[in-house]
């Protein structure tokens, strides 16, 4: 038990020197991975008849969706891909509801799908930067 709690508190620590040494570029990385995990998380406690942790895997993985990546869009300077951005999201938001809801693989796979395409482009342009800097 004692050390259930130890490697708890160092993962929390560990998360949190990440997130605190990250850039701007790396945290959106960060949430991407978050709601990755919250819903591979959901789709084995659903699978699993877990009901509760289901529930809370897949209301972290709309937290992150809704308070992390819609809330960092800059709609200002973004445009039409920011505005394009926020309904994908929206989208994203309302599968994993549906999932929630009505225990719906499908749409957690669909919901993991979009965040992946978008993450693989997040994370490629983070790349590019840093090899461009480099240059």
């Amino acid at each position: 038990m004692y050390a259930m709690r130890g490697a708890a508190a160092y993962g929390r620590v560990s998360v949190e020197s990440n997130v605190l040494s990250a850039s701007p570029h790396q945290l959106i990385s960060m949430l991407f991975d978050g709601a990755q995990s919250a819903i591979k998380a959901a789709r084995l406690h659903m699978e699993n008849g877990n009901i509760a942790e289901k529930g809370k895997a897949i209301t972290k993985a709309i937290d992150i969706v809704n308070s992390g990546l819609l809330v960092a869009l800059d709609k200002d300077n973004g445009g039409e891909l920011a505005e394009r951005l926020e309904a994908l999201y929206n989208y994203i938001s309302g599968l994993l509801l549906r999932a929630n809801l009505n225990n719906s693989t499908g749409a957690l796979d669909e919901a993991a799908q979009l965040l992946n395409e978008i993450g693989s482009a997040w994370k490629e342009i983070g790349q590019q930067a840093a090899t461009a800097q480099g240059a």
